[in-house]
């Protein structure tokens, strides 16, 4: 089995190179070249694409079709991270921040925050 961080950092380095490094003939630079609503576009499709997947009938082949959408929308998640510069430190340690706190307290404290302000 592979190092999920391992595969995921390489898959971040690869994002980032098209996005510096732009080839003509990329799937990963076109995204990039259409910016958020382009990126953005791709997550909401692949989400509901992982959603359907999720709701079909338990079994192999609905594994393995749920699996495959969920690295498809990592995939655009990843690609819209390298476009808005944002390196997988920086969400690990968003969610380090949130580990021992609930996300109800955490959803409260938000909207005290926001009355606030």
């Amino acid at each position: 089995m592979s190092n999920p961080s391992q595969v995921f950092e390489q898959l971040m380095a690869v994002v980032v190179d098209r996005r510096d490094n732009p080839p003509e003939r990329s799937y990963t630079t076109k995204l990039l070249q259409g910016g958020v609503p382009k990126i953005g576009a791709k997550i909401l499709e692949e989400a509901a694409e992982v959603v359907e997947a999720a709701q079909e009938p338990a079994g192999p082949d609905q594994r393995a079709h749920f699996v495959y959408e969920v690295g498809d929308l990592l995939y655009h998640l990843f690609v819209l991270l390298g476009q808005q510069r944002v390196d997988l430190e920086e969400v690990s340690s968003e969610l380090a921040r949130r580990f021992g706190t609930s996300g109800l307290d955490e959803k409260a404290a938000r909207k005290a925050a926001e009355k606030d302000e």
